[in-house]
């Protein structure tokens, strides 16, 4: 089969809830991928942060084979060997005093919702049924019906409706219209340290310790979304690393499996993940061995070999340079560490034709919110390898 053959399969009989670029993947190592027809490629989407440690590293490969061959799922109703040592190094690495295991994203950011609001009655004391949590305009926090309901994208709800309740929407980025829209039974504030699916909108400096200053203020959790930006991405553990700030709640997911497994989980301290009893909450899958197993790598992996602070060199070198290309179609150039994005202007006439382009030059991105390409390379990424993309991304954006 050639890539139009499992195009017209996929298109056949798989639902179409994406709309991927037109290349069929089989293998990759590192920064590289390779289609069905042997041509190569520079991931620089590192599928929306989950491999930040690379395409198939070994060390994760072999830590997940090892696993695999001993024990793959016990369920919650036993205990296994390596959710215990994932749990703990973890919270010893983050500065969390408890783990909530859990398989995605969305997973992670619903428990850390019905964290925040079992704290909101339980220690707060907000009346029964009326806790509310602020989010941010452009928020992407998953797909579930309960927060696709608070997203401001018309598309994400369109169909999907009636929503759950409790959610208050402000602008990102505007501080003194989140203290303007707190009220006695708010119990949270959830925010994206930088919004990626949102455009890769970074706030302004200060931001984060502001609304930090006011949710201590008013007796408010933070809930920090790190499943993108967390784990290195931006060139710090955690997003909010670069203003100083410790959320009460912390989502991650994505890289902590290095991209081979599901893995999600939420970090707090014990006043708040220490009120889950048994049967509040689960799943069968989440804290498998074989998961954890492959976490406890990846996460080593991330510290070990300095992919943490590699992502804040090459990041601000990818920056610079991305901002100094003379095309009329760039109207802002905007990021931290690798997750960095090109807003076009209107006349681009979108930004998908740009990374259709820029597919044929041998390079992977993908457009987000119509008018942004978003370059998010794997952390492993070296100097030459970016010369290699910005050769690729400057033809591209000045004689397209």
């Amino acid at each position: 089969m050639d890539t139009e053959d499992y195009i017209a399969v996929e298109d056949t009989y798989n639902a179409r809830n994406y709309e991927p670029l037109d290349v069929v993947l089989e293998r990759g190592e590192g920064v590289w991928v390779w289609d069905v027809e042997g041509k190569r490629y520079l991931d620089c989407l590192s599928s929306y942060s989950a491999l930040n440690q690379g395409h198939a590293h070994p060390r994760i490969r072999r830590a997940m084979v090892r696993q695999a061959a001993k024990l793959t799922l016990t369920g919650r109703a036993f205990r296994n060997d390596q959710l215990p040592l994932l749990a703990k190094e973890l919270c010893e690495l983050t500065g969390y005093e408890m783990m909530l295991p859990m398989n995605t994203g969305a997973e992670a950011v619903e428990t850390a919702l019905k964290a925040a609001r079992k704290w909101g009655y339980e220690v707060k004391g907000v009346p029964d049924g009326q806790a509310e949590i602020i989010v941010c305009a452009g928020n992407f926090h998953g797909r579930t019906i309960t927060i696709v309901g608070f997203s401001t994208e018309e598309q994400y709800k369109d169909g999907f409706g009636p929503f759950t309740p409790g959610f208050i929407t402000v602008p990102y980025g505007d501080a003194d219209a989140l203290e303007a829209s707190i009220t006695p039974t708010t119990v949270a504030f959830m925010v994206e340290p930088i919004q990626g699916e949102g455009g890769v909108r970074v706030p302004p400096d200060g931001y984060l310790k502001r609304a930090r200053e006011l949710c201590d203020r008013y007796d408010i959790l933070v809930i920090a979304d790190e499943i993108q930006t967390g784990l290195g991405r931006i060139g710090k553990l955690l997003g909010s690393d670069w203003e100083n700030v410790r959320p009460d709640v912390v989502t991650v997911g994505k890289a902590l499996s290095g991209g081979y497994y599901p893995v999600s989980a939420v970090l707090a301290d014990r006043p708040v993940l220490g009120l889950f009893s048994p049967g509040d909450h689960g799943s069968t899958f989440a804290g498998n061995p074989l998961g954890a197993a492959v976490a406890r790598e990846a996460v080593k992996v991330l510290v070990e070999e300095g992919l943490i602070e590699n992502a804040r060199l090459q990041g601000e070198y990818l920056l610079g340079r991305l901002a100094r290309i003379e095309s009329d179609y760039i109207a802002e150039v905007r990021g931290r560490g690798l997750l960095t994005g090109v807003e076009l202007k209107p006349d681009a006439r979108g930004a998908r034709r740009f990374a259709e382009a820029l597919k044929d030059e041998g390079l992977l991105c993908k457009e987000t919110h119509e008018n942004v390409l978003r370059f998010a390379p794997p952390l492993v990424i070296t100097r030459e390898d970016l010369d290699w993309a910005l050769e690729r991304i400057e033809k591209v954006l000045t004689t397209l």
